[in-house]
Formats: C-alpha cells, sequence, structure tokens
C-alpha cells in the first residue's frame, strides 16, 4: 500500500477496478461517473496520481492506457484495517473479521483470506 491510506475518491475507482478488473480511464469514468459526477478529466488525473501513489498500475496495449489496482481488495484491506488498529486504536493486534461479517464488499471467501492475513500478521 501507499504510505497513506486511499481518499474517498481514490476507494470508489478501486472498488470499480476490483469488480471489474483492468479499465480503460474512459471505462472507469463511465463506471463512477453515476455516484462521482466527475468530469472526464476529473477521472484521468485522479488515475494518474494513484498510479504515482502506488494504488494503481498502468500499462499500454495498442496505444491505449489500461489500469488495475495494484492490489488485491484482501490485501490492501488488510493493511488499511492493521494500520487504523495501531494508529487510531492503539491495539497490538488487528480488528477480528468479525467486525466485517456484515460487509457488502467481501464475500465469505474474501473474509476467510482478510482473516488469515490479519492471523498472518499478529504472528510476525
Amino acid at each position: 500500500m501507499a504510505d497513506q491510506a486511499p481518499s474517498q475518491a481514490e476507494l470508489i475507482v478501486l472498488k470499480q477496478l476490483w469488480a471489474s478488473g483492468e479499465q480503460s480511464a474512459r471505462e472507469v469514468h463511465e463506471r463512477v461517473a453515476t455516484v462521482t459526477d466527475w468530469s472526464y478529466s476529473t477521472t484521468r488525473t485522479l488515475l494518474a496520481r494513484m498510479v504515482q501513489k502506488g494504488l494503481v498500475e498502468k500499462r499500454d496495449s495498442h496505444g491505449l492506457a489500461l489500469y488495475e489496482a495494484a492490489e488485491t481488495k484482501v490485501t490492501l484491506i488488510g493493511k488499511m484495517v492493521k494500520s487504523f488498529s495501531q494508529k487510531v486504536l492503539e491495539l497490538d493486534g488487528s480488528l477480528p473479521v468479525s467486525a466485517f461479517s456484515d460487509s457488502k464488499l467481501l464475500d465469505e471467501g474474501e473474509l476467510d483470506e482478510l482473516s488469515r492475513l490479519l492471523e498472518e500478521d499478529e504472528d510476525d
């Protein structure tokens, strides 16, 4: 994860990339515009900044720039949970995964993966 957690705007883009995979800036824009009301240039600027921050990877394919999340949803969420637990709550370990059981973003398999990831971090 980048040195800082993703902003709300960056999370909107990341959720879209996690849901649909690699996309052009135009595809990302068309899918997030209904909830963001951004102009296309705003979406492109945000994607460029996310590449600089290491949140998104960019590759060119036949002259078209394609973007995808640099980390999986579970990996990034795990890092964010651990950071929040330590920096904000001052916990030695992480929040229990059961705290996310009602998440609309994570399915059962992803919750299991998150649980394993957080348990590994606590063992280190």
